[in-house]
């Protein structure tokens, strides 16, 4: 389930080691007929999660240029970044990497990659690229990744149900989600109101953080490297949890709910006996959804605990490393990946494009569940921040320890102020 579903827990460290054998030296990037006039191999390397979207791309790209040929390789998802830190060490590197988007940060920090910010610059349509993906890319000021592949959470609802229920119209904030969610189980039969992954940190970092970003309150606070957790006095947060354990304790949730762990996620919603459910587009393809019953399902970006919406804009960036050989065939790699009709082809592998200019009237009617993630792609958000595999992704983290006690325990006052203290503790280790 991309980026959600990944074990990145490792990353920090294996990252942290890649400067212990010093930094590559930065291919040049300025020359004369630099990505355009370049010959010979690229090495790509992608996520597995990344390869049904990589793969065509990369065949139209060998298809038009005869002189320079991409090599795809797809490495699993827990194995990337290992991977990667080892290829940097032995000063093995590919030409060119896509890379989930949060970690970005962490390899921009530690110099891995290429600065590329001229070459950002004289993209014509830089302001249709997705801001959160290239700022999770940019560190002081620089640009050291573009984005590539968007995947995004949104919240999923079934129009059948909502009119079953009486429901006119699909929630604006999480208030109305348990409102909503109240009327839709009322309907009996099994029938929940919601469903979500409470067995997954990745899922519930990906799925229920949005709600809390919606009224501009972070978990993180500052700049890298002096950064602060904003949990223990966070009303959004408190109001997030707040829900979710009443969505949980009245019931109105589908059991599986608390043992979630990613395998099965969204199954229960295709079902047809679960209202509301957040997830992404590629869970959906994953778990088999029918063209009959993609009629029944609607989406709107994830309602704001006290008001407002966002989405988790993850995802996928892609960058060249230090110590590239062949940078410029990278290059014009990249930028025909970004062109709009190779963008146009991800929904087929439920990614979202990452230019804002994709989306044409056509485009929207012909995904129109894309659309929705797509549209609210220029106003998404994800954390710059050098602690999020440590604090959110892994199963002994703060936040996923923060969110199974106020959830499914009901200590909301406790977990709160008892993970102020370990998200400090994650910033401090990360930063150190």
């Amino acid at each position: 389930m991309r980026r959600v579903l990944a074990a990145a827990g490792a990353a920090v460290l294996t990252l942290t080691a890649c400067t212990g054998a010093g930094t590559l030296a930065s291919p040049a990037i300025r020359g004369v007929g630099f990505g355009t006039d370049a010959k010979g191999t690229v090495e790509l390397w992608v996520r597995a999660a990344t390869q049904a979207a990589s793969a065509p791309i990369v065949a139209a790209f060998n298809k038009t240029h005869k002189d320079v040929q991409v090599h795809l390789t797809a490495i699993p998802d827990t194995q990337y970044v290992t991977k990667l830190a080892t290829a940097i060490r032995g000063r093995a590197v590919p030409d060119v990497v896509d890379i989930d988007d949060i970690n970005s940060t962490l390899l921009a920090y530690h110099e891995a990659l290429t600065d590329i910010t001229p070459l950002v610059n004289s993209l014509p349509y830089k302001k249709e690229l997705s801001p959160a993906h290239l700022n999770l890319a940019t560190y002081h000021g620089r640009n050291y990744a573009v984005p590539y592949a968007a995947d995004i959470s949104v919240l999923y609802y079934n129009k059948t149900l909502f009119r079953r229920a009486h429901i006119a119209k699909p929630p604006a904030t999480l208030t109305n989600v348990l409102e909503d969610a109240r009327a839709i189980t009322k309907l009996g039969g099994g029938v929940k109101g919601f469903s979500f992954g409470g067995d997954s940190p990745g899922i519930m970092g990906f799925t229920a953080q949005p709600s809390v970003w919606a009224s501009k309150s972070y978990l993180f606070t500052g700049d890298l490297g002096d950064q602060r957790a904003h949990v223990a006095g966070n009303p959004a947060l408190r109001r997030m949890l707040t829900i979710y354990h009443q969505l949980w304790a009245e019931n109105l949730s589908s059991p599986s709910s608390r043992t979630e762990t990613g395998a099965t996620w969204g199954k229960d919603f295709l079902s047809g006996t679960v209202g509301m459910w957040p997830g992404n587009e590629g869970a959906l393809i994953g778990q088999g959804i029918t063209p009959q019953f993609a009629k029944q399902v609607a989406a709107v970006p994830l309602p704001g605990a006290l008001h407002g919406s966002c989405v988790f804009a993850g995802g996928d960036n892609i960058a060249i490393p230090r110590g590239s050989h062949n940078a410029s065939g990278a290059w014009e790699y990249i930028k025909f990946a970004l062109q709009r009709s190779q963008q146009a082809t991800l929904p087929a592998s439920g990614y979202t494009p990452i230019r804002a200019d994709v989306a044409t009237p056509a485009f929207d009617s012909k995904y129109p569940r894309t659309a929705v993630a797509l549209h609210a792609l220029p106003h998404g958000y994800a954390p710059t921040t050098l602690a999020y595999n440590t604090a959110i992704n892994q199963v002994s983290g703060p936040f996923f320890q923060l969110f199974t006690s106020a959830v499914f325990d009901g200590d909301i006052t406790g977990a709160l102020e008892s993970a102020q203290g370990s998200f400090e503790r994650a910033l401090s280790q990360a930063e150190s």
